[in-house]
């Protein structure tokens, strides 16, 4: 799912990439879309991009002498899982393009395009953040902490911090890998008492005695949780890239699967929280782990992400097939492709469904007609967006 950092990346992208544009007519939304009609038309007018915490508002301002008058008209988007804008031309539409905001002749025609493969992501008309949503942890750093350290006595903090981290009406930003990052940095158990971490933040106070440089080199050298709250997304932000641009290609991803340390990497553990969302953590998880969770241990080879601890273009799977037990099976190997690896969903539909040994294989009937198989698709959770942790 985007975080706070993706968000910072698109507007970046749109306010670059549509500088010198003049976009004019109608703005077109595909028909399966059930987001709301976007009643705006001008026959010239400029496109720009702020965004704050996972959300991101898109203005569309009107050039003078433009028809018909009319005032600025702004939309607040929100990712959803898959969400982003390309620019494209438009006569190349990219599948899923939900939204689209032609330019003016002359020149080639242009789109620019949020599109969204699963249809989770939102956008409202007027321009408002929505209601709830904290200070971004980005661009309204001092806010935010302040926003956290004075409402501890709510009840969101009697959660372990990992959960904490994913309230939006504090941690505008911080997603799924972001907070298993913060974390392992600090080396916090994952299931901790929110509250029990930050209650020590609230005393502490750099010495008076120290001069200003001394200050900020005690705090890059040892920064508390909000204060990576801040820095760690912004690192994200400085490698650039994650698929913006015209040009991008599988390089640009590269940087960042070098920056993540925890989340989904070998050797790391995972659990699932009250949410359903997995926490990527090393060592003790902590004393409000879940009762009864199995905790799952990344390996190097042959092992792959579920759906939901997925980010944008993960690497590609290493897949290690074993061929001993189709060996002692007689049956023929299988590629890459046809293993049987992960969810039901990457199965290769087309290969044959073998029978476990010691169950008989069902006879056909006696009419010569074969009764067609049931097949069960084994479909995976998807994570609510419009909660708290979204």
């Amino acid at each position: 799912m985007p975080e706070g950092p993706e968000l910072h990346l698109a507007s970046h992208f749109v306010n670059e990439a549509c500088r010198e544009l003049v976009f004019g007519g109608c703005v077109e939304k595909s028909p399966v879309s059930r987001n709301p009609e976007v009643p705006f038309e001008s026959s010239a007018y400029h496109i720009s991009a702020l965004a704050r915490g996972k959300e991101l508002r898109l203005t569309l301002s009107p050039l003078p002498g433009a028809q018909p008058p009319q005032g600025p008209l702004a939309l607040v988007f929100r990712f959803g899982m898959t969400g982003s804008f390309q620019l494209v031309p438009s006569d190349a539409l990219p599948p899923h393009a939900h939204l689209r905001f032609y330019t003016a002749p002359p020149g080639p025609r242009l789109a620019l395009c949020f599109v969204d493969i699963r249809r989770f992501g939102h956008w409202d008309l007027g321009g408002k953040w929505q209601p709830g949503r904290g200070p971004c942890v980005l661009l309204e750093y001092e806010q935010f902490r302040e926003n956290v350290l004075r409402n501890l006595a709510d009840k969101a903090f009697d959660r372990p911090i990992c959960e904490a981290l994913l309230d939006q009406r504090f941690f505008n930003g911080i997603g799924n890998y972001l907070r298993a990052e913060i974390l392992y940095r600090l080396r916090i158990p994952p299931f901790e008492k929110a509250r029990t971490v930050l209650e020590a933040l609230q005393q502490r106070r750099p010495s008076p005695e120290l001069t200003l440089s001394q200050k900020i080199r005690a705090k890059l050298q040892n920064p508390d949780l909000l204060e990576l709250c801040h820095s760690v997304p912004k690192e994200v932000v400085q490698l650039g890239g994650k698929g913006y641009g015209p040009e991008s290609t599988e390089e640009d991803f590269a940087a960042f699967r070098a920056w993540l340390r925890c989340y989904g990497t070998p050797g790391m553990s995972s659990l699932r929280d009250r949410h359903g969302r997995t926490i990527w953590f090393q060592g003790d998880p902590g004393p409000l782990a879940p009762k009864g969770g199995k905790s799952r241990k990344k390996k190097s080879k042959g092992a792959q992400r579920g759906p939901e601890d997925q980010v944008e273009n993960p690497p590609p799977p290493n897949k290690a097939p074993s061929r001993t037990r189709r060996a002692r099976r007689g049956l023929p190997e299988q590629t890459a492709a046809q293993q049987p690896e992960g969810t039901s969903l990457q199965r290769d539909p087309e290969a044959p469904c073998v029978p476990e040994k010691g169950k008989r294989r069902r006879q056909p009937a006696t009419s010569g007609r074969r009764r067609p198989q049931k097949i069960k698709a084994d479909t995976p959770s998807l994570e609510p967006e419009e909660t708290s942790a979204s």
